[in-house]
């Protein structure tokens, strides 16, 4: 569609999906949407359902309502570059559009971690955030600890179990005793928004959250408790990217997990807390160091602890398509740097484009 004589640039935000996050995702589409520049951007709205099945959505607001699952629409992103793009099918009648620039908005599992950055890349539609490395060994907690190692940042010590099965857990609960100790916290290596995560306080403990995290991924990572603050720093850009003040987590449970994230209101956020002004700067080059560690691009959240007992820096996690709900810490950050989000959405654009 022309507008002043120019064509706008035609968007597919993606959302919903197959993971735990479904509706987080969703939360995060409408407010991207709601934030695109429609003078500049034609807006494809692609919800894919729990069960896997893509959908082409008319409104933002049946997003919002829920109702966008009933839509009579299949959508298709098709690989084949000569006759692709996004397919809308609609019995036996398939409408073909041209599309400029994939704006994935989905968290975790299928989402997150590679695989749909894979399917831009076969059809050669520029896309929004990191590629298929970086989402891969980021969304995987031991993957991101061995990419991460290499910066020299400070990361909490861990032991792994990545059998099939339970058939190896003495051996780790034993590993675990004797390099770790208690409490440890226990986490699926391949899951998002603490899904599966739990703290575990002595051995019976650790055997229940081995278990609950195999039921999410049978790679598992054990870590050692770090006792601080939780700080978060985000980061825009390509070869050249930026990193922002930090934020920091108030979580009203004993850690953050998905409950304590979503549904308890007294969980806070707060932008550039008090902390040293030599520490802030660390968390700012560490998250850096990180996000180029994982080739990383486009956008990331990268998470640390500050530790009480000695104020270090310790590394938790990087998140490469991170939240844009209202309480999301990736665009509250950027506005306390000036950046709104329709300017942020811009620019994260570009990026696509220019990569």
């Amino acid at each position: 569609m022309r507008n002043g004589g120019t064509m706008k640039k035609q968007i597919a935000v993606i959302f919903g999906g197959q993971s735990s996050e479904h509706d987080v995702s969703c939360v995060s589409a409408a407010n991207v949407i709601d934030g695109l520049n429609t003078d500049k951007y034609e807006i494809h709205r692609i919800g894919i359902t729990k069960e896997g099945h893509w959908l082409y959505v008319d409104e933002t607001s049946q997003i919002r309502d829920g109702s966008w699952r009933d839509s009579a629409v299949t959508a298709v992103i098709s690989p084949d570059r000569k006759t692709g793009g996004l397919l809308k099918i609609q019995g036996d009648r398939v409408e073909r559009v041209s599309v400029d620039v994939a704006f994935p908005v989905l968290h975790g599992l299928y989402g997150e971690d590679g695989t749909i950055q894979g399917l831009f890349e076969l059809a050669g539609i520029p896309y929004v955030g990191c590629g298929v490395l970086a989402s891969a060994a980021s969304m995987d907690k031991i993957s991101t600890k061995i990419f991460a190692a290499r910066t020299g940042v400070r990361q909490a010590r861990y032991v792994t179990d990545t059998a099939k099965n339970l058939s190896g857990i003495e051996k780790t609960m034993d590993a675990v005793e004797k390099e770790l100790g208690y409490p440890v916290f226990v986490k699926p290596s391949n899951a998002g928004s603490s899904q599966g995560v739990s703290k575990a306080r002595d051995r019976a403990e650790l055997e229940a959250a081995i278990r609950l995290a195999k039921q999410h991924d049978r790679r598992v990572l054990i870590e050692e408790n770090i006792v601080g603050r939780e700080i978060e720093c985000a980061v825009l850009g390509g070869e050249r990217a930026e990193a922002s003040v930090v934020g920091e987590i108030l979580a009203a449970a004993e850690f953050y997990d998905y409950d304590a994230k979503y549904n308890n209101a007294d969980s806070q956020t707060v932008i550039n807390p008090d902390l040293p002004e030599e520490t802030k700067e660390q968390i700012r080059r560490s998250a850096l160091a990180v996000f180029k560690a994982v080739d990383g691009f486009g956008l990331s959240r990268v998470d640390f602890f500050v530790e009480n007992e000695t104020g270090e820096v310790v590394f938790n996690e990087i998140n490469t398509l991170p939240g844009f709900t209202n309480i999301s810490m990736y665009p509250m950050l950027w506005k306390a740097m000036g950046v709104e989000l329709t300017e942020l959405l811009d620019r994260l654009i570009e990026l696509a484009f220019m990569r």
